[in-house]
């Protein structure tokens, strides 16, 4: 034992907080500092971590090591947690990532549906159940904190992150969230806390309007000016206070009466101020009123949009209430300027106390002093069979049929099988965003079950499966029935922002050219949120949204074939046109209501 886990005023069966006072009397200014910070592990090395005495590390979206298996992440980790034990005090570190549909990072986790699917099943038990395994496979690889779950309430489908809300009703997502979170932070193994569950983003992200996202000259490798698609993502939320209490806090006060010990601060604004700069919300609000005593994250470089100034960055985003800076990059020039705003009194060192008690509170909380590491005996259920089954689970549960005239179930006997579309065979496809990269990609990203495959599994030994990615099948080649799956390419966040969410023209031609070579065909639709089918829907017999299902592809043909039934009801709006978007007017009616979704008994049939 090193540091403070051996000094004389620790004592194991001390109450956390009379051991966080013991610890902080210990501490100098730039150690509760450095509790403050966190860095983005290809910007500092483990030795800098034990030096700086540094409170958290992360991986963002494809911060991966090489080669990007369970086994190397569990070394990754463990060096920067055996850093942080070699610090003057032994404060263990908080390891944290964006495990938002799984341990999603990390090739060969088990992938789930994104929360716009999970939403879809109205179960928050599966949702809870969820949350537990992707604790155990983070735990494998010593990652203790997840930012995760996004409790937006996403009222812009145009949103490029309206698939990590769980829908656009609050009561909706206020349940999801809850279920989240206890399934994150209740996983066992002897903890209080098996995993830190992260709300985000507070507050009023999915409430945003089109065209406010604000660019920002003065951030040098600010990822918005790659491209100009961020049109409703970090943008101005409008509305009084009365809409914002009643839509988007409230799965706040589900998150902490849910145990939550960490928040993360939205980039948004509101009343024309970032909410990373928002002392009312924040402290007198989210602190104050409603009683929140673990502490608050940053989002990525969020701080850095506040003003040119970094100095002013830092102080106004520190009194606001932040207790952590997701910094992610330049630590020194963070530590530095926040240990001259204290100096210089502009920051007041109650403040910075305030802040690294509430960090080393939640790490007390968790066990972090007794249990540093997490648990590489698990490591073998990373990607298990017993994980897959529950995500294969989980895609049964969350596909919502839309339409069905007779053509559902299939027979398992059908003679002949016609196939088409590019994601009716890839992986990436189906996981969307937030999958091994950031933005997530196409192919065989990831360990998986493409559609495909398990359409060819499901089929009986004489059934003929025909493939055709582009649908062009040859010209004699006929059957009783056809599939097109359809999908929207990855993205996430503002990069995800769309304008139009007509189905291309190629995908309606797709339908076109596969309806000619069969009797009754069946569209199957891979997206993060409704998109505007009204024209293809005529051609088709059946039509299921799939949302992004993840790595268990099967999920889809168990209900397709009969086995299951289709049971899933729509977690948002689904808009008959661009017009109906982002609200449908009262004098006219959506495609499909919130909540629709025809159902069938265990036997396929409509009930």
């Amino acid at each position: 034992m090193t540091g403070y886990q051996s000094a004389s005023l620790y004592k194991r069966h001390t109450p956390p907080a009379e051991r966080v006072t013991a610890l902080l009397s210990q501490m100098t200014l730039a150690e509760k500092i450095g509790q403050m910070t966190q860095v983005e592990k290809n910007s500092i090395t483990p030795e800098a971590v034990a030096a700086y005495g540094i409170g958290s590390v992360l991986s963002g979206g494809g911060g991966n090591p090489t080669p990007n298996t369970p086994e190397t992440w569990a070394r990754m980790t463990r060096r920067y947690q055996e850093a942080a034990l070699r610090s003057r005090l032994g404060i263990p570190l908080l390891y944290g990532t964006d495990a938002v549909h799984g341990h999603n990072n990390v090739v060969g986790a088990t992938i789930f549906p994104h929360n716009a699917g999970l939403g879809a099943t109205r179960d928050p038990e599966l949702v809870e159940r969820i949350g537990r395994i992707t604790a155990v496979e983070l735990l494998a690889t010593h990652v203790h904190w997840n930012f995760a779950p996004c409790v937006a309430v996403p009222q812009d489908i145009r949103w490029g992150r309206a698939y990590e809300g769980f829908g656009e009703q609050t009561g909706l997502v206020a349940q999801m969230g809850a279920a989240a979170i206890r399934g994150l932070q209740e996983a066992g193994n002897g903890r209080r806390q098996a995993v830190l569950a992260c709300a985000k983003h507070y507050v009023g992200d999915g409430g945003t309007v089109w065209g406010s996202a604000g660019q920002y000259e003065w951030i040098q490798d600010n990822w918005q000016r790659a491209g100009s698609q961020y049109q409703i993502d970090q943008g101005e939320m409008t509305g009084d206070e009365t809409m914002l209490r009643a839509i988007h806090l409230p799965p706040y006060r589900a998150a902490i009466e849910a145990g939550v010990r960490s928040i993360m601060v939205s980039f948004s604004s509101w009343g024309g101020l970032k909410l990373h700069a928002h002392k009312y919300l924040l402290t007198d609000v989210l602190k104050g009123e409603m009683g929140f005593t673990g502490f608050l994250i940053s989002d990525w470089m969020a701080i850095d949009q506040l003003d040119p100034d970094f100095y002013t960055c830092v102080v106004t985003a520190v009194n606001a209430g932040l207790d952590m800076i997701m910094v992610p990059f330049d630590y020194r020039r963070f530590i530095s300027t926040l240990t001259q705003a204290v100096e210089k009194g502009d920051v007041s060192p109650t403040r910075i106390e305030d802040a690294a008690r509430r960090i080393l509170t939640v790490k007390q909380e968790m066990g972090l002093f007794e249990h540093p590491f997490g648990d590489e005996s698990l490591l073998p259920q990373v990607g298990s069979q017993a994980h897959r089954q529950a995500a294969r689970e989980a895609v049964r549960r969350s596909l919502v049929l839309l339409k069905n005239e007779g053509a559902l179930p299939l027979s398992r006997q059908t003679p002949r099988l016609l196939v088409s579309g590019a994601a009716a065979d890839d992986v990436g496809l189906q996981c969307g965003g937030w999958t091994i990269e950031w933005q997530g990609q196409s192919g065989p990203v990831t360990p998986g079950t493409t559609f495909l495959a398990g359409v060819r599994d499901m089929v009986a030994a004489e059934t003929a499966v025909y493939y055709q990615p582009d649908g062009r099948f040859p010209a004699h080649l006929t059957a009783d029935a056809g599939i097109v799956v359809l999908s929207e390419p990855p993205y996430a966040e503002g990069a995800g922002d769309r304008a139009d969410l007509t189905l291309p023209a190629s995908d309606i031609a797709l339908i076109e050219r596969v309806r000619s070579h069969c009797q009754q065909l069946i569209v199957i639709l891979y997206s993060g949120r409704p998109l505007i089918i009204t024209d293809c829907l005529p051609h088709c017999d059946a039509f299921i949204a799939a949302w992004l299902p993840g790595s268990e592809g099967q999920g889809i043909s168990d209900v397709l074939f009969g086995d299951y039934p289709f049971s899933g009801k729509l977690p948002f709006t689904w808009p008959r046109s661009m017009n109906q978007i982002p609200a449908c007017p009262p004098e006219d009616s959506p495609l499909f209501p919130y909540g629709y979704g025809l159902t069938t008994n265990e036997g396929g049939e409509a009930i």
